[in-house]
């Protein structure tokens, strides 16, 4: 149960005074749906209103605050024209200006004779000053409300300053005096206010020096966002450790026929990968490993040992990957292994003849099937295993926790394994799997060869496509990546439907598409067409990110490149060099290009080592966007930005795991204020996983 104090920060932004219906969809859009994520909405930049000269004395470029008499109207003498209203002060005269601005409503706000304050953007039009359209106009008694420093927010189309602002202050009003969950030395050494103090502090501006994220009040919002996201990754760890494992040991038997059949040597990481995982299942906690593994370095062969390993013991094992090209994939490279050692692997999607599923959750029951890869269908309530020992999540970012438990949670002790082919940074692995235990996988297997990365401007898209024409006349495969279905009103993207179209015309008969919003069976068998040949250009969208496996395919070509990240087009560009050809990636850019974009598509002809790519990714555009946390099982970071605060984040693991190793219910005093730190940044799982013991 959330604690009822935080309830009010917990509901809808509707429940705010002015924030009707279709306000509040703007708001949730821009900061999420509950009140409380308007208070991690801070500003990033600020209008100082203090500068109060006279008229004389106000500044071109300047922003000034002004108290006037309004002196003249002055209606436009066509509608091209302004509506200006003349103001004096004893030291020179200035006319604000409105365009298209609504009469009756202007002569309200400045009636002649009377005294008012305005503030804006101070100008020189003509050898005359002017505010166009002042961002405020009030009478002398609210004068001290004006004169200060005004938070700026960044926006979603729709949503003008004002009713946000007003939103914000409202959600501030909510916020209550919590009790603190700091440790006293270390928040009086750090020099940190508390909690409320700091929200209200930063929302409310002075200077340029309080946005910085290193000034001691944006420092003790992140810490504390840190310190809830490490204490439930702790939380979650300590209740694995201690909850019950069993050792599962496996002779090998199975293992070694696999790889006396391998047309290829297993590289020393996969080597070393394997002893790591079999050395964790033979112990009696339950394994918690992550397996990281650049594009293209064996991650799959990795697994289907460690999932023999099981085998060998006679129980079974699980693999669940995120879409169904992913699952089929894995499926196909392992299915002629594992007939190779004797062993039944089936595939489980969500489609395919009801029979079929039958056959497999009858197998998968009774023990006839040894081994299962599938998708999200592996978690439904139907599918039982006699004696589940390892489960495997392949890019386990893309899943909620609750999916990753609920496969773990069919057998007894079960150990897990998590797999991603995103290189991960340091930093970002302390952020979001605390100490989890890590293989990394850093060779390539023998054979493969580096692909040749070059940039070109979308102006020489037709040399682009005469070039692909010469390629495909020596037989090559390629790719061709757009990163948006169909042409939307916000987007001018060469849509994959289009592109899809032009090249039919160019090359009749030899293109393929797919993209997410197919049907499955439709999809492979545009995947099937292009894997035999049947078809030599794939137009897709980034459903072929990772996993694809076509080693034929020597070209791909990413159109708009500067909208994907780096980690997304090194992914893609793995789908290339695969094979004994030669392979070329084309990034194909719209100019001009901006410094991130330019530095961004630099590094990728520059390396192809996914880890040093992934470092630079999140130096250039932060933890969110790398990992893809909004459309993930991993909570996205509001106040912390890893790149700035990594020894904050050192500082709140090492907290996490005092307090974990002191008090691991949380039932101390500091304890119980914690409890509600972890709530308050929706860390509630964490909070679950104490209560279901």
């Amino acid at each position: 149960m959330r604690p009822p104090i935080l309830n009010p920060l917990f509901a809808a932004p509707t429940s705010l005074p002015g924030i009707g219906d279709k306000l509040g969809k703007l708001v949730v859009r821009l900061t999420g749906p509950h009140v409380v994520d308007l208070l991690w909405h801070l500003p990033y930049a600020l209008i100082d209103r203090r500068h109060t000269p006279t008229i004389a004395e106000a500044q071109p470029g300047s922003i000034a605050t002004i108290m006037v008499t309004v002196s003249d109207h002055e209606p436009p003498r066509n509608p091209r024209q302004p509506y200006r209203v003349w103001c004096e002060d004893g030291t020179g005269r200035m006319s604000l200006v409105f365009f298209q601005g609504r009469v009756p409503w202007i002569q309200g706000l400045l009636p002649i004779g009377q005294q008012r304050v305005v503030s804006g953007r101070v100008e020189l039009y003509g050898g005359l000053l002017q505010i166009t359209h002042p961002d405020h106009v009030v009478p002398p008694a609210e004068r001290d409300k004006l004169a200060r420093v005004e938070p700026v927010y960044g926006l979603t189309a729709g949503l003008s300053p004002r009713p946000l602002g007003k939103a914000i202050e409202a959600a501030l009003e909510r916020a209550p005096a919590l009790p603190e969950w700091l440790d006293p030395a270390w928040q009086q050494q750090q020099g940190w206010p508390d909690w409320l103090t700091a929200l209200r502090t930063a929302h409310h501006p002075e200077s340029e020096s309080d946005l910085d994220r290193l000034a001691p009040l944006r420092q003790r919002l992140a810490y504390d966002e840190l310190l809830a996201s490490q204490l439930a990754i702790s939380l979650v760890r300590n209740h694995t450790r201690v909850a019950a494992g069993r050792s599962v040991q496996g002779g090998g038997r199975l293992r070694a026929k696999v790889l006396a059949g391998l047309p290829f040597a297993v590289t020393g990481s996969q080597r070393t990968a394997v002893e790591e995982i079999v050395a964790d299942m033979a112990a009696t906690r339950r394994m918690t490993r992550l397996l990281q593994g650049d594009v293209g370095s064996g991650k799959t062969i990795v697994a289907l040992l460690a999932m023999l390993n099981a085998v060998e013991a006679g129980k079974q094992a699980a693999l669940m990957a995120p879409t169904e090209i992913l699952a089929r994939q894995h499926h196909a490279t392992m299915e002629p292994l594992a007939a190779l050692a004797g062993v039944r692997l089936a595939l489980l999607t969500g489609g395919g003849p009801a029979r079929r599923r039958r056959e497999i959750l009858a197998g998968l029951e009774d023990g006839r099937i040894d081994l299962v890869v599938g998708t999200h269908a592996l978690v439904q309530d139907d599918v039982l295993f006699k004696d589940l020992a390892l489960t495997i999540i392949d890019e386990q970012h893309r899943f909620g926790v609750e999916q990753r438990l609920a496969l773990t949670a069919k057998g007894i002790g079960v150990d897990l394994l998590a797999m991603t082919a995103t290189p991960i940074p340091r930093t970002l692995m302390l952020a979001f799997y605390g100490d989890l235990d890590t293989s990394k996988l850093t060779e390539k297997p023998a054979g493969r060869k580096p692909v040749d990365t070059r940039t070109i401007a979308l102006e020489r898209l037709d040399e682009v496509i005469a070039g692909l024409g010469r390629r495909l006349a020596t037989g090559a495969r390629a790719y061709w990546v757009c990163p948006l279905i169909e042409e939307s009103e916000v987007s001018d993207l060469a849509a994959a439907e289009e592109r899809y179209a032009g090249l039919s015309q160019h090359f009749p008969g030899k293109v393929a598409l797919v993209h997410g919003q197919m049907k499955a069976s439709e999809r492979d068998a545009a995947m099937l067409a292009f894997a035999e040949g049947r078809v030599q250009i794939l137009v897709a969208t980034t459903v072929i990110e990772v996993g694809v496996d076509v080693p034929a395919a020597s070209v791909i070509v990413i159109e708009h490149a500067e909208r994907f990240g780096l980690s997304q087009l090194h992914q893609l560009r793995g789908r290339v060099g695969r094979g004994t050809e030669a392979s070329t990636c084309l990034l194909l850019y719209a100019t001009p290009l901006g410094e991130t974009a330019r530095a961004r598509l630099a590094i990728m002809r520059e390396t192809d080592d996914g880890f040093r790519i992934a470092e630079e990714d999140l130096r250039l555009r932060g933890a969110g966007e790398l990992l893809g946390t909004r459309q993930s099982g991993m909570p996205e970071m509001k106040l912390a930005d890893l790149a700035v605060h990594a020894d904050l984040l050192q500082a709140a693991r090492d907290d996490a795991r005092l307090i974990v190793d002191r008090d691991p219910e949380l039932t101390s005093q500091r304890g119980e204020a914690l409890r509600i730190l972890l709530y308050l940044f929706a860390r509630d799982a964490a909070v679950r996983t104490l209560r279901s013991g």
